[in-house]
């Protein structure tokens, strides 16, 4: 999907959920500009006022301690996984969102918990046979913009902005 198309996934969880009932797992790290998306949106998120956001700039959710930062969410919470990922060529730019776990660092081949009642993955580059050096490598501006988008598109979705 699109930017525009996020605004509906978001509502459609909104109509089910209240903004208290979410916890965002914003999943990256700011030491690679790709996989900054994560800490990225996080902190959008705050700023628009959501109550539960795990990772952020100031405090990441990388692969070093994403098993912890997930048992210190309070039970019961729904879970939205944000993640980056690398993609076809076609799909640069694009989301791919569900009702189902999303599993982090697939694209560098980790093998990381599956995450999330709800998954969110957006394709900040291109898959390449070296996706860590992709990753380091992916402009900065087209990773803030694709931030900005899915905080934006969340706090529509949530009636938390006109």
């Amino acid at each position: 999907m699109d930017a525009v198309g996020l605004a509906s996934f978001f509502r459609e969880i909104a109509e089910l959920y209240s903004a208290e009932q979410l916890t965002f797992l914003c999943i990256g790290t700011d030491r690679s500009t790709g996989d900054a998306l994560g800490p990225l949106t996080g902190s959008r998120l705050l700023e628009y006022g959501f109550p539960n956001v795990t990772g952020t700039l100031p405090s990441p959710c990388d692969a070093d301690n994403l098993v912890q930062r997930i048992t210190e969410i309070p039970e019961g919470q729904i879970i939205i996984a944000v993640d980056a990922c690398l993609g076809p060529p076609a799909a640069l730019g694009c989301y791919f969102a569900a009702a189902q776990p999303l599993r982090p660092a697939q694209s560098v081949g980790l093998l990381l918990p599956a995450v999330g009642n709800y998954s969110l993955a957006a394709i900040v580059d291109v898959n390449s046979p070296r996706p860590y050096r992709t990753l380091q490598t992916t402009p900065l501006y087209r990773v803030i913009l694709m931030a900005d988008q899915i905080a934006q598109a969340a706090a529509q979705g949530f009636g938390l902005t006109d």
